[in-house]
Formats: structure tokens, sequence, C-alpha cells
């Protein structure tokens, strides 16, 4: 298979605002590079709009010109349909767009992606990707701080200290070789990458190009939008990005705050706490309900306060609202007015060395020429069916218009994006296909780590009551397993929500050593429909953890107990 790369300069660059994206792992093999979990593809050759060439894989593009267009035609990207210049066209190269590329072009739809930033989005370059490197820091940090759990484990260890700058490159220098890993796969694979802002101009018309100099138009069967989202701020709350800023300013790591206040207390607050505390800084939360972790199932919000909140540097103000925030000068602190989330009567005024504004994302819609295609959106969101169709003003679908991800708002989650658009490809291609969105897991690395799937407790009883059904609570505990243990890390709880008449999981949350990673058997039990009496004759290597899960599906009380029978089984 042969590979070509085309630069052309018919458009010019722009940045517009980030979007999500999940980087797919890399490994190498020999004279090619293999997409672990996606698909391989042989390397061949590339040739400039001169007549030079050379291997791909000894390519390496640092800075593109401003309106650029890589093209890298390989023959698993096919024709495209009659008519059209592309099958597929999509808006915002971040996880879901990269996800629905590399599906669309394993499906054969010649396919093309406008990005006006940077490839990866906001997961890549200033959020999932970097937060974890941040994250992994905080970790190492805590176990050496840990003396009664080093001294349980006979280990002792004289001192520990970090490099501010040296942990800041680990995070930027992570995000730039999954950068280049991503943008590598679509090229390889034949993805257009075309560089500027996309707009839609009419039906199945798109221009891209600079702001004000989009003069490139393509056509396309079908588009996708998958723009993203950006950091919300509040009205009242002014970022200067040292003293006040976002979780995209946060993860440069210019420097560590002795005391700072995190505004909210959702994934983002809570991970930022986790590596803020590690590095030394005391922390105050700003939460406008009247818990911390809203968004969590009550129970584990119960634990996880009492594991990653109490025990560390850290308070907090419930039931208040940051009504405004004025960034540190003069010699002065940063100044947060506190009032009542209900009453709006002032409550408290807080002088600290930094804010960090954790209240959540906002789509980035704007400038997306909707109303060309008679969409309007809702604060801001891309309305769209179960398929993930757009739907006009009127409620109706948009023919061969799409939008996955943050856009979209059904759940702001890289991983959710990706599926999104995988979902939509498969539908492009003629296979209906919707998406199962209690399926989706999510997951908050915390030092110990939170994960959950499907509904949240009360979510299950309130359901159970408009629908009649019953419910029923099972729980394990880490302290009951072996590798917890032997890592001296029981501190943790599993929970699982389901149906004692039919088996059915309705939810699993967990709280412990490496949750994030244990949620896919939970996750995938749900996406394939499996019941309880047939997941309990899985086996479990021991000792892991798990188990912890085996020990949690086995506790499970299920008064039909008939199992889909299983494969015959076969001697060795």
């Amino acid at each position: 298979m042969q590979a070509s790369i085309s630069i052309s300069s018919s458009s010019s660059f722009a940045p517009v605002a980030p979007r999500s994206v999940r980087p797919p792992a890399l490994s190498y093999s020999t004279g090619q590079l293999r997409f672990c979990r996606l698909r391989r593809e042989a390397f061949g050759f590339c040739s400039f709009n001169q007549s030079c060439s050379i291997p791909i894989h000894g390519y390496r593009m640092r800075n593109r010109l401003p309106g650029m267009k890589i093209t890298a035609s390989v023959s698993s990207n096919g024709s495209p349909s009659k008519g059209f210049d592309y099958d597929l066209v999509i808006i915002g190269a971040g996880v879901g767009g990269h996800g629905a590329a590399l599906h669309a072009v394993e499906k054969g739809l010649k396919t093309a992606i406008i990005e006006g930033d940077v490839i990866g989005g906001t997961c890549v370059n200033r959020g999932c990707v970097p937060s974890k490197a941040l994250l992994a820091v905080s970790g190492r940090m805590r176990e050496l701080q840990d003396e009664k759990h080093l001294k349980a484990l006979g280990l002792r260890v004289s001192e520990s200290g970090y490099d501010r700058q040296a942990v800041a490159d680990h995070a930027n220098n992570l995000a730039s070789k999954i950068r280049g890993n991503l943008t590598n796969s679509m090229k390889s694979l034949g993805v257009d990458i075309l560089t500027g802002v996309g707009v839609f101009v009419g039906k199945q018309k798109v221009k891209y190009g600079k702001v004000g100099f989009m003069d490139t138009e393509i056509t396309a069967k079908n588009i996708i939008i998958a723009t993203g989202s950006v950091p919300f701020v509040p009205n009242g709350i002014e970022v200067d990005g040292r003293t006040v800023f976002t979780s995209d300013h946060a993860l440069k790591l210019e420097w560590i705050p002795d005391w700072l206040a995190i505004v909210g207390s959702g994934y983002i607050g809570l991970e930022f706490s986790d590596v803020y505390t590690a590095l030394g800084s005391e922390v105050t939360f700003v939460e406008a309900l009247d818990q911390l972790m809203p968004g969590f199932d009550p129970e584990i919000g119960k634990l996880a306060q009492r594991i990653l909140v109490n025990p560390r540097k850290i308070d907090h103000h419930v039931g208040v609202f940051a009504k405004k925030i004025t960034p540190a000068k003069d010699g002065k602190p940063v100044i947060i007015e506190l009032i009542d989330a209900k009453t709006k009567e002032p409550k408290d005024t807080l002088e600290v060395d930094a804010a960090l504004i954790a209240t959540g994302r906002a789509p980035y819609t704007k400038g997306l020429g909707l109303e060309n295609v008679n969409v309007v959106t809702q604060r801001g969101f891309v309305p769209v069916s179960e398929r993930m169709e757009v739907l006009d003003a009127n409620g109706n679908v948009v023919p061969h218009v799409y939008c996955i991800g943050d856009a979209n708002g059904k759940m702001m989650l890289a991983h959710a994006a990706s599926a999104q658009g995988i979902s939509v490809v498969e539908q492009v291609c003629g296979r209906d296909n919707v998406l199962n969105h209690l399926s989706v897991p999510a997951a908050c690395f915390t030092h110990p780590e939170i994960s959950f799937v499907g509904l949240t407790e009360p979510q299950a009883r309130e359901k159970a009551e408009k629908e009649g059904f019953e419910i029923s609570i099972a729980k394990t505990s880490f302290k009951a397993n072996t590798k917890a243990l032997a890592e001296n890390e029981g501190d943790g709880l599993a929970k699982l929500i389901y149906k004692p008449d039919t088996g059915e999981i309705l939810g699993v949350h967990i709280l412990g050593l490496h949750a994030a990673d244990l949620i896919h058997e939970a996750s995938n039990a749900i996406a394939m429909g499996m019941k309880l009496q047939d997941i309990k004759f899985a086996v479990h290597a021991h000792p892991t953890l798990s188990e912890v899960l085996d020990e949690l599906f086995k506790s499970a009380k299920v008064n039909d107990d008939t199992a889909v029978p299983l494969p015959e089984a076969v001697a060795i």
C-alpha cells in the first residue's frame, strides 16, 4: 500500500476553541506503524507538489503553514460519492472527530477532517492527557509522603520533593507526543486534514479557512459537527490566567499557590485538588450545591469525602455561589465574594492566593453557520436525535448532518464522543446503530480513583417508582480483596444497583485502587445486555483487583436464576 502527502496553501490558519480528544494507543512493529485496537496500515512514501518524495515514517511537520491542506491518500480511503468531494467531512479533530474519521476510512468512505486549532483538541492538549500526567506525579508524591503506608510495607524514604518545571514539562511532552501520534494515525489511513475554521454555507456544503477569509468550499454527502467545548466561566468572575484561572491554565503548572480556592467540586475540581495538595497547596472548595461531589452516587460521594478530602489540607463551603472573583493585583490577594445559593444574601469573603474555576464546560458552537441549515442551538448545544442526527428549528432531522461529543451535551466525555462518532459512521454506511449512553463509563483519576456506569441509587429508585419495578443493592469492600491488601490499599467500595427479578444491571459505582480500570467489566456487561445470572460464571485471575467485581456480582441475590446456556466446553 502506498500513501502520499500533498500540501497546498489555499486558505489560512485561525485558532478556534479547543475540542475534546482521546488518543489511540500506539505501538511499533518492523516496517510498519501499528495502531492498537484500531487497524494497521503499512507506510509507503509521500510526495510534495514539487517532485520530491520522502518516507512518511521519517517525516515530521512541526509547523504547518497557514491554510495548509495535508492529504495522505491511501487506497483504503475510498472514492467519494458521485457529485461530492467527500463522503464524510468532520468539523473538529478531537477524540470524537478522530474516532469517526478512522472508522469512516475503515468502512471505505472518502473522509476529511477540519481543525482550526491543533490536532487533539481539549483532551490531548488541555484536558485528559496532560492532567493524567500531573495526576501520575501527585500519586507518586502521595506514596512517598505517606510514612505510615511505607512503614507497613517495610520501606523507608528519607525525603520527597519535586521540580515544578520538570513536572510541567512531563505533562507538555506527553501532550505533544500523543498529538503527533494522533495526527500520524489519520495521515497514514488517508484522512485529509484541512486546516482552518469550518462553517456551513448550505446543504452539504462547508467552507474552511481563516476567520473572515474562508475561501475554500467543499461538498460532502455527510457532515459531522465535533467542535467540543471550552471552560465555562460564570458571570462576575474575572480570569487573568495566573491568579484566577481555568483548567486550561492550570495544566501549565506555572506556579504552586500556597492557598488555592477551587470553584466547583466535580471531576475537574476534585482531580486538581489531588494534584495541588500533593504538591503542597492548601485547598478550599466552593460548591453551589449542598454537598461536595454532587455528580456522584451519594454513598460514594460521602466515602470520597472521608478519603479524598477530610484527611488532606482541604476545607469547603457548600450551598454558596462565587458572586464575584477579583484577581490578585497591587499586592492584594484574590478576593472571592460568596453569597447563599438560595437566598442570594452575602455569606462570606475569602482572600486566597489563587482561584481555579472548575464550574464545568460550555459547548463551542458559535460561528458554525448553523443558521444556514436552519438549526438553532439550545444554551449553545446542538439539538440531536438519539442517533446524533441534528434537528432543525422545527424539531425535524436535518438530512446528512450529525453532531457528536460535547457540542450536543448528551454526555460530555471524550470516549462518549468517540463512541457517538463511530455510531454515526455505522448509520452513514446503512447499519442502524443507537449508542446506549447508560453503558458509557466515567472516571475521576484521584488517589484512589472513582468510577461509575449507569444510574446512581437515587436515579434508579426514581426510575423504579415511575416504571413499577424493584431494585436491590449489593456492595463489596476492597478490604476483602487480597491484591488490595497486598498493596496496603484497602480503602474502597464497589456498589451494584440491579433488578432482583431479572438480574439486569442498572448501575455500578467504584471507589478504590484502579477503579477507572475495573469499571469496564460492568460497562461492557451493560452494553452487551448481560445479566447477573450469566456474569457470575466468569472466571477472574487470583489474586487481582478484578475479584472485587467478581465478589460484587456473586453477592447479588437474583430471583430468576435462569442463565443463558454457556458455550460448549473445549477439552485441552
